[in-house]
C-alpha cells in the first residue's frame, strides 16, 4: 500500500506472546504502507492492548503513554528468576507460599505511590545503553528505586501449584514484573511472573484490539477502516481550543496565536503556563501546543 493513503489514527493492536513490540510496529507498518510508532513497550512475554499509532498519530504517542494502564498476572511464589519472569535463569527459591489471607494484608501496602527499583533486564538506559544489554554482558547495572503510582491492586484468584493471578491500574514507569517480585519479598517468599496481558492504556481498551493476523488479512486498510480510532483517542482528557480560521492558519504555519476574540483570550489566560492543549477548527484537530504568556505557541502541527 502506499504511503500517501492518507491513513491517519490509532490502531490497538492484540499483541501475541513471543513478539517484540517493534516487531509488531514493523508488522503493522507493512500492512499499512503507513508510518507506525507503539504506545507503551510490552516484553515479549506479556499479550494484550498495544496502541499503535498510524501517519499524523505518531505526533500524539508520548501524550498516550501517561495514560494509566491496567493489567492482569500471574505469580509463581517460591522461585526468582534473573528477568523477574518465567523467561530468566533461577536465581534463588523459598519453601514458602503464602496463603490468601497473607497476599491480601500486604496488598495496602503496594497502593499510592510506592519506591520501586525497576528489574534488571529493563530497557533503561544507563551510560547510554540498555540496562538489559548490560546484565547480558554480566555487567547487571544497580537501578535505583523511584516513585510509581499504583492505583489498584487485587487478587483475582489462587490457581493451585503456588500460584496467584492479580489485576492492577498503575502509572507510567511501573513494571509488573519489580511489583510481583517485591511482592513475593514482602510475603516472605520470592516470585516472578508467569503470564502477563495488558488491559488498557489510557483511553485504549481490550475491546477495541484486533489480532495481527486479522490485519494481515486485509488487502489494504482504507482510511474510514472502523478499527481505526481518531488521532485524538490519545488526547483525552487534554483541554480543547477552538480557533477562527486565521488563528488554525497561522498556528499550522508554526506561529504563536493570541485569540482574537475577548473569549478565547479568557479561556487561554485560565491555562497556567506550560499546559499543553489540542487546537481545534471547524471540528477538525489543528495542532497541540502551549500556553506562554497567554498565546499558543504550536508543538505539533497535525497535518491531516
Amino acid at each position: 500500500m502506499p504511503a500517501d493513503r492518507g491513513i491517519h489514527g490509532w490502531l490497538v493492536i492484540d499483541k501475541p506472546r513471543g513478539l517484540t513490540s517493534n516487531r509488531v510496529v514493523e508488522r503493522v507498518r507493512r500492512c499499512t504502507g503507513a508510518k507506525a510508532g507503539h504506545a507503551g513497550t510490552l516484553d515479549p512475554l506479556a499479550t494484550g492492548v498495544l496502541p499503535i499509532a498510524l501517519g499524523e498519530a505518531t505526533k500524539t504517542t508520548s501524550y498516550a503513554m501517561y495514560g494509566r494502564k491496567s493489567y492482569r498476572f500471574r505469580v509463581w511464589w517460591g522461585v526468582a528468576r534473573t528477568t523477574d519472569d518465567c523467561e530468566g535463569d533461577i536465581i534463588g527459591e523459598s519453601a514458602a507460599r503464602p496463603g490468601r489471607a497473607a497476599i491480601e494484608a500486604v496488598l495496602p501496602r503496594f497502593i499510592g505511590t510506592i519506591a520501586q527499583a525497576p528489574p534488571v533486564y529493563s530497557a533503561i538506559k544507563i551510560g547510554g545503553r540498555r540496562a538489559y544489554a548490560l546484565a547480558r554482558a554480566d555487567m547487571p547495572p544497580s537501578l535505583p528505586a523511584r516513585p510509581v503510582e499504583i492505583m489498584n491492586l487485587r487478587l483475582i484468584s489462587e490457581l493451585g501449584c503456588g500460584q496467584a493471578e492479580f489485576e492492577a491500574v498503575v502509572g507510567k514507569g511501573t513494571y509488573i514484573r519489580a511489583l510481583a517480585r517485591d511482592l513475593a519479598i514482602e510475603l516472605g517468599t520470592l516470585g516472578h511472573i508467569t503470564a502477563l496481558r495488558r488491559l488498557s492504556v489510557g483511553p485504549f481498551m481490550e475491546a477495541q484490539a484486533i489480532s495481527l493476523e486479522s490485519l494481515a488479512d486485509l488487502a489494504h486498510i482504507p482510511p474510514e477502516y472502523e478499527g481505526l480510532l481518531p488521532i485524538e483517542t490519545a488526547l483525552d482528557g487534554m483541554p480543547a481550543l477552538a480557533l477562527a480560521a486565521a488563528e488554525a492558519t497561522r498556528l499550522r504555519c508554526g506561529q504563536r496565536v493570541i485569540p482574537c476574540d475577548s473569549g478565547g483570550r479568557a479561556q487561554v489566560g485560565g491555562f497556567a503556563t506550560g499546559t499543553v492543549v489540542s487546537a481545534w477548527h471547524n471540528n477538525a484537530l489543528v495542532a497541540l501546543a502551549t500556553i506562554e504568556d497567554g498565546s499558543l505557541r504550536p508543538l505539533r502541527i497535525i497535518n491531516c
